[in-house]
């Protein structure tokens, strides 16, 4: 198919203090989770001064993405926008608009399919449509949980510390894949943990970490302490390696998430540090994917695949994940949330 540009979409974050409450506003909005859970979460950003590293962080991927786009080809011009804050979808799909874009090509920053990463993306692109009166035809790209651009720059940062771990680390070290909870009813409308767990699975196996060795781990839960959410997190299982299996090294990847913003700087960096530290467990992080150039191309792949009919590349025990969500594609798993999509269900937005 034809397409006029590409549109890179994303969570957004708070660019100062100001930014912070009605940042937080927006996310939730609509959702279970406690006012003073909010509050809580904003003390993490002021922690930071009140900037998530997000905003920059997307704008060096687009930076790249769009060199990458004009050496490699398709030449599309790389648009921005944001769900919960500037610059937002609407604004963004207006200027598009303005310029002339009829169809383009959606690049969520998220590898791995649920109602999160997936669904209340193209929920969001539909209102902002909506919003801007429409005009526009917007496809989603695939998740790319297992594409080896994805897989093999997050193991060669992991095989940098492996690689150097003693007889004594790689007989009670534990590597440690880390994703954002979600709740287990929304969990259970997609393949999120079975997407995690194999590209935990593809990154261990590049290093040669063995099946013992490794296990997946959540963090950043918001919802009531009523409300099951995917487990275990990363500190109480630090925690329970360290009490009942004496485990002193801890290697923590955040696989879950593409760049290094404020969940990993805080949940990761901050307090699972903090926790290492107490106990004398030595803590180890690896980076995200980040703009690894190998991961630019691996998004230039996604496009061309769309543009040009080039190969759906994929590694694993898992296919490429499909194009165009089926109907009962990423439920929120949420009661009285419909159990039909609020979008297209072939993702043909606007069409």
């Amino acid at each position: 198919m034809s397409y006029d540009a590409v549109l890179l979409v994303s969570f957004g974050g708070p660019n100062g203090p100001a930014d912070v409450i009605p940042f937080l506003e927006n996310v939730l909005r609509g959702k279970n989770v406690p006012r003073e859970r909010m509050l809580e979460v904003a003390e993490h950003y002021y922690h930071f001064g009140g900037v998530s590293p997000i905003n920059q962080q997307n704008l060096q991927l687009k930076e790249a993405l769009q060199e990458h786009l004009s050496n490699v080809g398709p030449n599309l011009p790389i648009y921005w926008g944001n769900r919960n804050w500037h610059p937002l979808l609407a604004d963004t799909l207006q200027q598009m608009k303005a310029d002339g874009v009829q169809r383009c090509l959606a690049l969520m920053t998220s590898a791995f399919s649920c109602y999160s990463g997936c669904r209340q993306y193209r929920e969001d692109l539909a209102k902002a449509l909506e919003q801007v009166g429409g005009g526009l035809v917007i496809h989603k790209l695939r998740v790319f949980f297992n594409h080896p651009g994805f897989i093999l720059p997050i193991a060669r940062r992991c095989a940098e510390f492996y690689q150097s771990w003693s007889p004594a680390q790689l007989a009670n070290g534990r590597i440690l894949f880390c994703a954002h909870s979600i709740p287990n009813a929304m969990a259970a409308g997609s393949a999120y943990e079975m997407q995690l767990r194999e590209a935990s699975r593809l990154v261990a196996e590049q290093i040669g970490a063995p099946e013992s060795q490794w296990e997946l781990v959540f963090q950043s839960r918001s919802g009531p302490p009523t409300q099951p959410w995917l487990e275990p997190d990363v500190c109480d299982r630090i925690r329970q390696l360290h009490s009942e299996q004496g485990v002193q090294t801890v290697m923590v990847v955040p696989i879950g998430f593409v760049s290094d913003h404020l969940e990993v700087l805080y949940d990761l960096d901050t307090e699972a540090k903090a926790l290492c530290e107490e106990l004398g467990v030595q803590f180890q992080r690896v980076a995200t994917v980040g703009n690894a150039p190998e991961f630019v191309t691996a998004l230039g792949d996604l496009i061309r695949e769309r543009t040009s009919a080039a190969p759906r590349t994929a590694i694993g025990n898992l296919p490429a994940n499909h194009d165009f969500c089926p109907m009962d594609c990423c439920l929120s798993g949420r009661p009285g949330a419909p159990t039909l999509p609020t979008v297209a269900g072939v993702d043909q937005i606007g069409s």
